[in-house]
C-alpha cells in the first residue's frame, strides 16, 4: 500500500465543506486539497490519490456546473454518494466581537446563503473565491473589522473564533457529494436501496425525451434525478445526467436501459452505489411537511 491509497482528493483549501465531507466518511484517509476540481479528477487518474469527493449540487445554489461537465470526460467511477448538512459560522480574528467587524468575505453562494444575518449586522459581504480561503486570509490579516463565512472545521484549522453559529438562511442547506474512483464497485443486486448514475444523448427533436424515457415509466424504474446539458455550444443536441433507483442487473432497470439505448446516444453508466440513508430522510420530511404522513 502505498501513500497515494490512503489519501482523497477535494477541491478547495483545508477546512472547506468537502474537506468536512472526506472526515465524515473516511476518516481513516489523509486529504488532498486541490486548486481545482480538474486537479482533483487528475489526481485520482493519475494514482495520486485513490478517492475524489466531489459536490454535484446543493439544495440552495442548486448544481455544481463545472462538474457535470467534466464527468462525462473522466474515466473515474462513482461509488458512493454523501449529504453533508452545511451549516456556515461567522468567523473572526482571536479576541473579535461582533461589533468589531465591518466587512465578511466568503464565497458567493456562502454570502447568498447568509444574506438575513449580514443584514441584520449591517455587515459589508466581500466575495472570496471560497470559504476556507476566507478563513485563511481573515487569520493572515488578524484585522477585527474582517470576518468570514465557512465552516467549524475552519475555524478550527486557522484558530479563528466564532462569533455566530449556524447562520445560514435555509435550515436544509445541504450538498449532495459523490465519491470517485478508478475502478467501480458495483454492489450486488438486492443488497439495499440503489442508485444507479448514467449520462446519454438524445437529438433535439420531437418526443426524443420522451421516448427515451418511456423504459422507465413502463418498468416501474424512479429517476430520482434529471438534468440537461447543452454539448458543445450547439442547440442541436443535449447530454442528460440521470440518477435511477436500482441496480443494472435489477430487470426493471434492465429493461429502462434497453429501450433507453434504443432511442438515446453513448449512454453511459457512472456508477452504481448505495443510496445514502438522508434519501429516506428527505423524502420523509417532505411528505410530513405536505401532510402526506
Amino acid at each position: 500500500m502505498t501513500a497515494a491509497d490512503n489519501l482523497i482528493a477535494f477541491q478547495g483549501n483545508p477546512g472547506a465543506y468537502s474537506h468536512m465531507a472526506c472526515r465524515q466518511v473516511h476518516p481513516e484517509m489523509d486529504v488532498l486539497p486541490c486548486e481545482s476540481f480538474e486537479d482533483v479528477f487528475q489526481a485520482v487518474e493519475g494514482g495520486e490519490a485513490r478517492l475524489a469527493m466531489i459536490p454535484i449540487e446543493n439544495s440552495v445554489a442548486g448544481r455544481v456546473a463545472d462538474v457535470h461537465h467534466l464527468m462525462p470526460h473522466s474515466s473515474l467511477h462513482i461509488v458512493g454518494e454523501h449529504f453533508l448538512r452545511v451549516q456556515h459560522q461567522l468567523l473572526g480574528a482571536p479576541g473579535a466581537r461582533l461589533g468589531d467587524l465591518a466587512e465578511v468575505h466568503s464565497h458567493v453562494h456562502a454570502l447568498g446563503q447568509c444574506r438575513a444575518a449580514l443584514r441584520e449586522h449591517g455587515l459589508k459581504p466581500v466575495v472570496h473565491a471560497d470559504t476556507a480561503g476566507a478563513a485563511r486570509d481573515v487569520a493572515v490579516w488578524n484585522d477585527r473589522s474582517k470576518g468570514a463565512i465557512a465552516s467549524a472545521l475552519a475555524a478550527e484549522i486557522y484558530g479563528l473564533d466564532i462569533l455566530l453559529s449556524d447562520i445560514e438562511d435555509a435550515a436544509h442547506n445541504t450538498t449532495r457529494f459523490v465519491i470517485l474512483d478508478r475502478e467501480p464497485r458495483v454492489p450486488a443486486p438486492g443488497s439495499g436501496p440503489l442508485v444507479t448514475s448514467l449520462i446519454f444523448h438524445v437529438r433535439s427533436v420531437p418526443a426524443a425525451l420522451y421516448k427515451a424515457l418511456g423504459g422507465f415509466a413502463t418498468n416501474g424504474v424512479n429517476l430520482t434525478k434529471l438534468e440537461s446539458y447543452m454539448i458543445g455550444g450547439a442547440f442541436s443536441a443535449a447530454q442528460f445526467y440521470a440518477d435511477a433507483e436500482g441496480h443494472p442487473d435489477d430487470r426493471p432497470l434492465q429493461l429502462a436501459l434497453e429501450e433507453l439505448s434504443f432511442f438515446a446516444r453513448e449512454v453511459r453508466v457512472l456508477g452504481t452505489y448505495p443510496a445514502h440513508p438522508y434519501r429516506v430522510e428527505s423524502e420523509r420530511l417532505a411528505a410530513q411537511a405536505a401532510g402526506d404522513d
